[in-house]
């Protein structure tokens, strides 16, 4: 009975290390899932900051041509109301 008892140990014993092993190898899967999810996300996020700072340099190039054209057109509104009260 002893030599039986023995085996079923070291059964139970086999059967639990193999248990852990594959414990082991999901738990590897699963973060190197996650670090190259994480890669991704960090390749994202570079991109987005990138779009960001164009679309600022974009905006304030813009906002700069509105004030141009803003100040040509009173310039000419100014001009024609010099014109109009001239003729009267």
């Amino acid at each position: 009975m002893s030599a039986t008892y023995g085996l079923e140990k070291l059964s139970h014993l086999e059967d639990k290390i193999y248990r852990t092993v594959e414990q082991f190898k999901r738990e590897r899967n699963q973060r190197e899932a996650l670090e190259r999810e994480l890669a991704g996300l960090r390749r994202e996020l570079i991109e987005v900051r990138d779009e960001k700072v164009r679309l600022e340099a974009q905006t304030e190039r813009l906002i700069s041509e509105r004030e141009t054209i803003k100040q040509k057109v009173e310039a000419m509104l100014e001009a024609i109301a010099i014109l109009e009260s001239e003729e009267e």
